[in-house]
């Protein structure tokens, strides 16, 4: 038996007693880190079971909790919580919880999901040297993407979904040389993409959906292993991208792309799922794409692609989407793609093709559309026969080629003489189709389903009124009743028999018209009815007796009593002073109001003139759009010289333009300068100058930002909902119409910058149209 008294016996015991203390004491130090996070993260449900007693190496994995120990020490941690709809309380501190986590010095997979996590992610985070997989979406992380990432040398996945990421792309994940997967959708990111992310050659997917990235793509075709790439909800073009060829996954839908389709993509022999609609590209459809070996998803729906399709085409057997609608396609329908339509989807609406189903345009449409975005087969077909011409005169010698001189110059005198023929039909046509509403599409004016939803609450049913009620309401038009009057006509207050106070406008008739010629206009002004909008409820025609035609029409509006914006914004009277957070609510109120003008009733209502005393609010502070464009006032109503009023006008921009949504996105930035600012915009100078400081404020530091904006407000806003809210207002009043956000960006930057606020201020108050509105989700959900 040996001696324990013996010295290296006895140094061997020692060892492994002091193995086993050391052991024990760091299985103490990771499970009071453990319970540290539980407390930081607010006991999410995820954790329930953990106390002092938990042996956390031990545990059982499911799919919402999983700790992995090697070695006694702690290697991965998941935790998938449920807080997707609200940040965790004001008094949490993600720098602290950061400092925490960092007592796990040998995490090398971090998965922090959906745990309400909010602020700006610290930079110590990179001291975790051994990540390698880190996924900390559906959180509120805002700011930037710490630079100090870029020394995680192992890293293979970084994902950071659904936050609220800002500042440009990070410019060095060209030094993550391990990186395979990069995904930060639904962020908001900006700016164009560096060139060295083409560089980061182990990368196999990058998701980058639903930011506000634009500009030219860098080259990708030196990511040879590249299999998923989404980038659709962005800015980006004009170019297709450069790209690998083992792709499985290209998703560009809703950029700003305006190229042709490039010819090897048909060599992309593993590509599943390919998805380019909503953009601009011209150029052929490949029908090859209908059969590559692997494709199962195909969606180029929204662009300008011609082409003839043919009956005997052949497609993959695995197809379940296509989507060809809405471009300019001819010719017949496959009998791959018919056939197979019980099992699968195949949508072609909207084209020109030989079928009566789906919605087709007529030819001639389709021929026009391809002239009007420069492809002019009959110019390409006098260039290859001038070639062929060329070539001859070659061979034949001096004397034929004097002949030939004289041919070609026949050849293009006369195809000049075509083209000159065929450029004035073209664009009278674009004119006359655009010239104005069509009784066909204002009998067919019908709510988008998704804006019905959010539209009128509390409303009557629209109905008609006759002059006796009106007359009633009105005692008989009293001068007493006569709230103002514009070039429109003039505008009532009245009380119906039931109590119900309203606003009825009159407008006289400047040539005679039978109730007929109504229908239409009133049908599409039954329909603008919604929370944010001062809303129609009812009309009433009063008819010669000698013809039967209409002399006037009453129009019926629900009353708004409160006031107008500006009053809540500039009044004296501190106690009437919205505060910030009632001020992103009217913001938020007027866009939900603008988005339900132009998607929420076809055709859309464009170009209404909107300034901020247009904007009344209600007893409960709801803001709505009192002012916009009803198509009757202009085509019907007796213009007249008068004083402005309250009541509903009709903008005076009666011409087709290209972006004509994007002069509504124009005025709501303005009134969004005065909601920051505090101060009156009486001129487009004023406009101009204000815009300016905000955007040179943006550059200050946080006490600079605020120095601008309004003193009622400027100790309540929290720095990122305030940046957030400048920033949107500076893109709204861009110069170039083009360049300007559209009317859901500009809704999600509101939504955000309330959100933001709301978690700071720790409490549950919504901001969504009013103070007292109800609680809503995430705006990135």
């Amino acid at each position: 038996m040996a001696n324990i008294h013996h010295p290296s016996v006895f140094l061997v015991l020692l060892t492994f007693v002091l193995s086993i203390c050391y052991s024990e004491q760091l299985q103490s130090s990771h499970s009071q880190t453990l319970l540290r996070i539980q407390q930081q993260l607010n006991f999410p449900a995820a954790l329930s079971n953990w106390n002092n007693d938990t042996d956390f190496c031990s545990t059982d994995s499911n799919s919402s909790l999983s700790v992995v120990c090697y070695e006694d020490t702690i290697t991965q941690l998941h935790i998938i919580g449920e807080r997707r709809d609200s940040p965790l309380p004001r008094n949490f501190s993600i720098n602290s919880f950061v400092t925490t986590l960092v007592r796990l010095p040998s995490l090398k997979v971090l998965t922090l999901v959906s745990l309400g996590i909010w602020g700006p992610l610290p930079s110590k985070i990179a001291r975790l040297s051994s990540l390698e997989i880190v996924n900390m979406s559906s959180n509120f992380l805002y700011g930037s993407i710490p630079q100090e990432l870029s020394s995680l040398k192992n890293l293979q996945t970084l994902i950071f979904d659904n936050n609220m990421l800002a500042e440009t792309f990070p410019p060095w994940l060209d030094s993550l040389p391990a990186l395979t997967v990069l995904s930060l959708k639904n962020n908001m990111l900006n700016g164009s993409l560096p060139n060295s992310l083409g560089n980061v050659e182990n990368l196999r997917a990058l998701s980058l959906s639903h930011n506000h990235l634009y500009g030219v793509l860098p080259d990708f075709s030196r990511l040879k292993n590249l299999q998923v790439l989404e980038l659709d909800d962005n800015a980006f073009g004009p170019e297709f991208p450069q790209l690998g060829n083992k792709l499985v996954t290209l998703v560009l839908r809703n950029n700003r792309f305006r190229d042709g389709i490039p010819a090897e993509l048909i060599s992309y022999y593993q590509l599943e799922h390919l998805d380019i609609s909503s953009n601009s590209f011209v150029g052929p459809f490949q029908p090859a794409l209908l059969s590559l070996p692997s494709i199962t998803y195909l969606n180029i729906s929204g662009n300008k692609l011609t082409g003839m399709l043919f009956e005997n085409l052949s497609c993959n057997s695995e197809l379940d989407v296509v989507d060809l609608s809405s471009n300019l396609l001819t010719g017949n329908l496959p009998k791959c793609l018919v056939s197979n339509s019980s099992d699968s989807t195949f949508l072609y609406a909207r084209n020109c093709l030989d079928s009566a189903n789906q919605n087709q345009q007529a030819q001639p449409f389709c021929h026009t559309e391809a002239l009007a975005v420069g492809i002019l087969p009959e110019r390409k077909k006098h260039r290859q026969v001038s070639k062929v011409v060329l070539s001859l005169g070659i061979v034949g010698g001096t004397l034929g080629g004097v002949a030939l001189v004289l041919l070609i110059f026949f050849i293009v005198r006369r195809g000049n003489a075509r083209t000159k023929m065929k450029n004035p039909p073209t664009r009278l046509i674009s004119e006359n189709a655009a010239s104005g509403y069509t009784s066909k599409l204002l009998s067919d004016a019908r709510y988008i389903s998704q804006t019905k939803k959010l539209g009128a609450v509390g409303l009557p049913t629209y109905r008609s009124f006759s002059l006796e009620e009106i007359e009633a309401a009105t005692n008989y038009f009293d001068t007493a009743s006569l709230m103002g009057e514009d070039s429109y006509g003039r505008m009532y207050r009245g009380q119906l028999k039931n109590g119900s106070v309203v606003a009825i406008r009159c407008v006289e008739m400047k040539k005679k018209y039978s109730t007929q010629n109504f229908v239409n206009h009133i049908e599409l002004i039954s329909k603008l009815r919604h929370r944010h909008l001062v809303s129609a409820i009812g009309h009433c025609f009063e008819c010669s007796l000698d013809d039967s035609s209409v002399n006037k029409v009453f129009l019926v509006f629900e009353y708004v009593p409160n006031g107008t914006l500006r009053n809540w914004i500039s009044d004296e009277n501190a106690k009437k002073c919205l505060s910030w957070t009632q001020r992103i609510g009217a913001a938020i109120g007027v866009a939900k109001g603008i988005q339900f003008l132009h998607t929420g009733i076809v055709p859309g209502v464009y170009s209404n003139d909107l300034k901020i005393e247009d904007v009344l609010m209600d007893q409960n502070l709801v803001a709505k759009i009192s002012s916009y464009h009803l198509p009757l006032l202009s085509n019907m109503g007796k213009v007249r010289h008068g004083s402005s009023s309250s009541g509903l006008k009709h903008s005076s921009n009666n011409k087709s333009v290209k972006h004509e949504d994007k002069s509504d996105i124009y005025d709501l930035g303005v009134i969004l300068l005065e909601l920051i600012l505090g101060r009156q915009i009486k001129t487009a100078n004023d406009a101009d100058a204000f815009r300016d400081l905000l955007q040179a404020s943006l550059g200050a530091d946080e006490e600079g930002r605020r120095s601008v904006v309004d003193a009622a407000i400027r100790k309540a806003c929290l720095d990122q909902s305030l940046k957030t809210m400048m920033e949107i207002c500076v893109r709204c009043m861009v110069k170039e119409a083009e360049d300007r956000p559209s009317i859901e960006d500009v809704l999600w930057n509101l939504q955000f910058a309330s959100q933001v606020q709301d978690a700071w201020r720790g409490d549950s108050q919504s901001s969504e149209g009013s103070p007292n509105s109800e609680s809503r989700g995430l705006p990135f959900q």
